[in-house]
Order: structure tokens, then sequence, then C-alpha cells
């Protein structure tokens, strides 16, 4: 799950995070706190100053010049101050919106208005969250284990599965196998709800525990609360099926069990190996972050400052008798994991977050299993909201409220967004005033506005989300998560658990039309909108120019973000059994006449590997020879065929191998403890020019598809073959 947040100004770090590092809070005179009282005064005062036009342009100036030369400066503070400026014009824009521009006696112009500040309250709202949210991420470091090893804990490894293929779950297995822990404190145990007899077969072969039950009731948290009453180990790992372990996840994280006995959950981040829906059919795999990267890069480390770190069901440690004091995981909503962590924070258990990624998954193959998870994440947090909000009830400090309140409101933006991009439709279509004020001003009170959250957000985000990628995203799933947010507040039992698929093919290109319905509509809406707004600028002469070409500015806008997202659903191409993983490790190549050639490998899959020489050999395809790789000092040799030469590189496909060779070869490659730790080389910070012209990029490709000849329909599902 994920939130939108950036760091919003300083103030005193809780005792909590005084604690973890080097702290001279106590230390702070007396005369700070009146003195913050005055800057809050003063702050309320530029908030509400009223300036007509003429002062309003000199004062967004003014402030935009002051915010390029903060911008230029390195370190936290500038950010801070960034965000200082962000917050006060935001609000300034807001407060201006709510005294001066809505006209309760208007009619069509009243309910209209309504409708876009109410929106506009809403984003303002999880804007100052977010800020909050991300004040200053924590950075949680490892803690070492001791040296004596009867210090440490047993640990129940549970991988849940229900009906994903043994191929999608055994590298897992296998992974979980080669943690860095001694075998008699560890316990792997497969626990399939599908009660398949080849996993069976498989768990007896590895030598792990299979655990079943008679029911699926409550779907993942009941088949680990199952589980739960069969081990008996002091911490519960949890992994999804699909996501493989590096060897170091127990090394990196239960340090900080033994450190803080309060301690009930200790997560790690979602790391993805293969592109999402969104990268791979925009063709931004390793260029832009994908959706979740926000969240786990930065949100989740805000989040460990407040003591509010959520669990996100996989790729982390729990403290057993923690869960256990609770009632297991949750099973009330289909957000298991993130109630599970609030009802942890309840009973006053504290949780951390380690920004350091110790195992890598599988993201969803197609948009429309995207969306579906998205459904689910947004109904659960919903529920939440309605059953368990944490704006009341016991046990949780006023930051950890915040925290998760922000959180659940993210998952509404549903309606928001569709607001944002139908709200000047009302004056284009039916001259509908949703301002009641003069298009300059309008522009004067807004653009300040704009510009200083996206460039604080880009200053704080930019590794981790790049600019105007937020509403593309938003603008997807806008649509589909209205009704089942809307639904589970009025009844919060509605709704069942899905399970998203992973390891599906895509045998061609084409468009989801079926998922793309709602991008279409508005599309066309829109479309409509800028031909009627461009009719009443130059055959249809009114009075309210400036009003026309503001309508249609914001209409343009929201032509090429609706375009964007009916890009991503142009799904591409997904024929790899195996997915390709970058990865610098050395080789040897060993040929059939007994020469040993070294070399350094490009990416690697489950079904072969790229391979550069150093010498730069030619060895012709359908060659079959020997790539040995290596893994702290041990070598394991694999069978392989030669395919082609690619760009004076090998491509080798490997040949059959027993199960011991499959676990060697997760162990020497997904299972590294550097595997998930280098940034693709072709990542850069944001650059909102280049963002915003990349998104352009996107949306006019998108609308390019409505054209007669640019249609394709969907195919019928196919296997592919492993590459």
């Amino acid at each position: 799950m994920s939130t939108s947040g950036s760091a919003p100004p300083p103030s005193s770090p809780p005792a909590r995070a005084a604690q973890r590092r080097p702290a001279t809070s106590h230390l702070r005179p007396l005369w700070l706190v009146p003195l913050l009282l005055v800057a809050v005064f003063l702050l309320l005062v530029v908030i509400a100053a009223p300036l007509n036009l003429i002062e309003q342009v000199v004062f967004g100036l003014v402030t935009l010049l002051i915010a390029m030369v903060v911008k230029r400066w390195p370190g936290r503070t500038a950010t801070l101050a960034l965000t200082c400026v962000s917050l006060v014009m935001s609000s300034r824009y807001l407060y201006w919106r709510l005294s001066e521009t809505i006209d309760f006696g208007a009619g069509l112009d009243t309910f209209f208005s309504m409708g876009l500040i109410a929106a506009e309250i809403y984003a303002w709202l999880v804007l100052v969250l977010g800020y909050f949210q991300t004040i200053w991420p924590l950075g949680r470091k490892p803690v070492a284990m001791p040296a004596d090893i009867d210090q440490w804990p047993t640990i129940d490894v549970l991988i849940p599965t229900y009906n994903e293929p043994l191929k999608v779950v055994k590298p897992t297995v296998l992974a979980a196998l080669a943690l860095d822990w001694p075998r008699e404190k560890l316990n792997i145990c497969l626990l399939d709800d599908g009660r398949r007899d080849e996993f069976r077969v498989f768990a007896e072969q590895a030598g792990v525990r299979w655990i079943t039950r008679p029911d699926n009731k409550h779907a993942k948290a009941g088949n680990i609360n199952a589980a739960l009453k069969q081990t008996s180990g002091d911490l519960v790992a949890i992994f999804d099926c699909d996501h493989i372990p590096t060897r170091s996840f127990l090394q990196m994280t239960v340090g900080w069990f033994l450190k803080d006995r309060k301690l009930a959950m200790l997560q790690t981040p979602h790391h993805f190996f293969s592109p999402d829906p969104f990268e791979r059919n925009l063709g931004t795999h390793r260029h832009v972050p994908n959706e979740g990267e926000l969240f786990y890069g930065l949100v989740q480390d805000g989040n460990d400052l407040w003591d509010a770190a959520f669990f996100c069901g996989s790729c982390a440690v729990l403290r057993r008798d923690a869960l256990l004091k609770i009632g297991g995981i949750a099973v009330e909503t289909v957000t298991e994991d993130a109630h599970t962590a609030l009802k942890l924070h309840r009973a006053g258990w504290t949780t951390a977050y380690l920004n350091l990624p110790q195992a890598a998954g599988l993201a969803t193959e197609s948009l429309s299993a995207h969306v579906g998870q998205r459904i689910r994440w947004a109904r659960g947090m919903a529920q939440i909201f309605r059953i368990d909000n944490p704006l009341v009830g016991r046990g949780l400090s006023l930051a950890q409220r915040l925290c998760y309140v922000n959180a659940m409101l993210h998952f509404f933006y549903g309606l928001p967004r569709l607001i944002f991009l139908t709200a000047p439709l009302a004056y284009l279509f039916l001259e509908a005033h949703v301002i009641n004020a003069s298009a300059l001003m309008i522009a004067a009170m807004a653009l300040p506005h704009l510009v200083h959250a996206n460039m604080t957000n880009s200053r704080v985000q930019g590794r981790f989300r790049h600019s105007f990628w937020a509403e593309v995203y938003e603008t997807v799933l806008a649509w589909y998560i209205l009704r089942p947010t809307t639904l589970a507040l009025i009844n919060p039992k509605a709704g069942s658990f899905n399970v998203t698929p992973k390891g599906g093919l895509v045998a061609s290109r084409y468009i989801d039309w079926q998922i793309a319905r709602p991008y279409l509509f508005l599309l066309v809406l829109n479309i409509a909108g800028l031909v009627v707004g461009g009719l009443r600028l130059f055959w249809w002469p009114a009075p309210e120019i400036e009003t026309i070409v503001l309508n249609l500015v914001w209409t343009a806008y929201n032509i090429v973000i609706v375009g964007s997202a009916l890009a991503a659903a142009a799904e591409a191409r997904q024929v790899r059994g195996s997915h390709r993983v970058v990865l610098d490790i050395p080789a040897t190549l060993c040929l059939a006449d007994g020469r040993s050639l070294p070399g350094r490998t490009s990416d690697v899959s489950e079904g072969g590997l790229r391979l550069r020489l150093e010498d730069g050999t030619a060895v012709a395809p359908d060659t079959a020879v020997q790539v040995v790789l290596y893994r702290r000092g041990l070598a394991s040799a694999f069978d392989a065929q030669v395919v082609d030469t690619d760009g004076g590189q090998l491509r080798l496909r490997f040949g059959p191998m027993s199960l011991a060779q499959e676990s060697q070869l997760v162990q020497c490659t997904f299972a590294r403890a550097d595997a998930w730790l280098t940034r693709p080389a072709q990542r850069t910070d944001d650059r909102p020019f280049i963002s915003m012209f990349r998104v352009m990029a996107h949306g006019l490709r998108g609308c390019a598809q409505l054209l007669p000849w640019r249609r394709e329909s969907r195919p019928a599902p196919a296997d592919g073959p492993d590459a």
C-alpha cells in the first residue's frame, strides 16, 4: 500500500526517535515555545492577509524566487524551509477559496463549486498529513547479532500459498533454506491452502514442512493463524510465496528484536524484480520509480520516526508473543497486514522499518490484476477506517493516529481525482463557475500553491516518485476504487479477499478496452470540452475570454493525464517464463575442449543468463557449455546451451537441473546478500520538466490509440516459451 507525502518543517522529534540517535532536545531553551507561538501567529497572518491582484502576483513571485534560491542549497534544513513555504502558499490558497470564492446562492454554480472545494480540502489535508508523516525519515540501521549463537531466537519462516504455480513458489522456498541462520533454530513452513500433492512432494524433497488446513477461512490471514498453532518459534518471518529472501535477511532484521523487547514487527521493503504494468506498458522500467517506491522508499521510513511503521504482509519479522496477545493476524478486514499493525500499536507494542531491500518478488502481470489488487487494498483500508478508526479508541499516540489516518485517506482519492478531471467541463459545457473569482485572480492564487507543492515534493520525493506521475497512477485507479471504498464505509463486511495472480504471460500486445472504459469516457468527454471551449473562444464570442482560456488549459492538462492512463491500458507482450534480473557477478564458461573462459554476467533468470567474456571469444550458437557461478568462495556448475550472441554477449539457456542445482542457482543469484542493493544505472532523480514531457508523450500516445487503425483487440490467453 502506498501514500503520498513530503517533508514538513522541523519540530521536536519524539522521545522514541531521540533514543536512537544523538539528540539535544532536552537542551532547548525555554524561550523556544513562545517563539514558535509567535511564528505560528505570523504565519496565520500571512495566510489570511487580503491582497489585490497585483499584490498577490508580487507576493507569489517573491516566494517563488526565495524557493528557487533555497532549492539550490543542500541538506535537510533547506528541504524543511521549502516545505514551510509550500504549507503557507497552499493554506493561503485554501483560505482564499473558502472565504472569498463560494457563492451559496448561485444555483448550478454552487453545486459544482462545492464539489471542487471538497476535493481541494481533501487534497490539502493529504498534503499536510503527508508533510507531517515524513517530517524526518528515520533511516534505521541494522543491529548486529550477538556473538553467542545460543542467544539467537528460534524462527519460523512461513510461506503462504493458495493457487500460485510451483515454479513461482519454489525459488522462495529454496532461498529460505539458504538463510544465514543456525539450522536447528530455523523452521521453514510451506502453508499450502491449495492442498496440492505436487507441493507436498516438493516440500518433502526440499526438507521443509508442508502445512495445510481443512478450509480456507479468512484466506491468507487464516492460513498464517492456522500455522501459528502448529509452530513455536520465538519469531515469525513471513514471505509471500513469490518474494525471494536474500541469505542475509534474518541477520539484518532480528538484531532489533533483541535490542527492543517491545518490538513486535519489523518490516522491510517490497522490492520487485519484474516490471509492474505501468513500467512494462509505458516502457519506464528502471527509468521512472514504480508506483510503490514512494511508500517503501520514503513514507514507511517517515512512519518509523513516529512508531507507526505498517506491516505489509510479507518480507517482515514478527514476535510470536505479540501476535498471540492480539489474537493473531487480523481477520476482520481484507487488508489484514495494516490492521494487524494497528492492533499491535493499540496493545502498546512498537514496530520498525528497515529500508534495506532483503527480498524481491514478482509484480502484478497485467493492469487488470494491478487494479484488482489496489481495489482490495482500498476496500480494506476503508474497512479499517469504518470499524477500527485510528482517530478514536485507546492505545495510539497523536502521531500514530495521524499516520494511520493519512494512509487510509489516501485510498479515498477516487472521487476527488474524478472531480479534478471534470471540473473545467462545468464551465465549458454549462458556463457554470466552479470558482467565483476572475480567471487572473484564480491563476495568481492557484499557481503559487501548485508550483510550491510540486517543487517541494520533487525535492523530497525525487528519488522515489517523479513529478506528474502521481496523477497518472491515481487516474488509472480512481474509478475502480471509488465504489469499493464507498461501500466499505456503508457496509464494512462487504467484499472478499482476492489473490493477486503472479507469473502470467501476455502472448501479444493488446489494449484492454474493458479496463480502459473509464479512461476512454473521460478522454472523449475532455476532448469534447476542448472543442466546445474552442468554439466559445473563436466562434461564440464571450466576455470572459480569460476564464475560457484558463479552463481550456486545465482541460488540456486533463487530456494528457487521461491519455497516459489509456496508454497504460495497452498491455505489452510478456512471454518470458522467467524474468531477467540485472546481475553483475563473476562467472566462468567451460567449453567441451577443456577451455575455461572468465567473464561476468549481465543479467540472469531461472531459465538462463547473459554473459560477457573478458577476452571476447566467439562461441557459436547451439554450443553445449557449462557455466560456473560463485557464492562465498564456492563454485557451482550448470549445464547450458548458447542461444545466440548479442552485442558481444552470449545468451545462455540452462539445461535440466536437479533440485540441488536449482537451490545452488538461487543461492548464487537471487539469494545473494547484495542482490537488490544496487540502484539501476538508468535511474535519475526527478527533473520536473523532463518528467512533464515524458508524461505528455505517453498522453499523446494514449490519445492516438483512439484512431481506428491503431485499435487492437484482446487475444486469448496463451502460454509463451521460457526465454
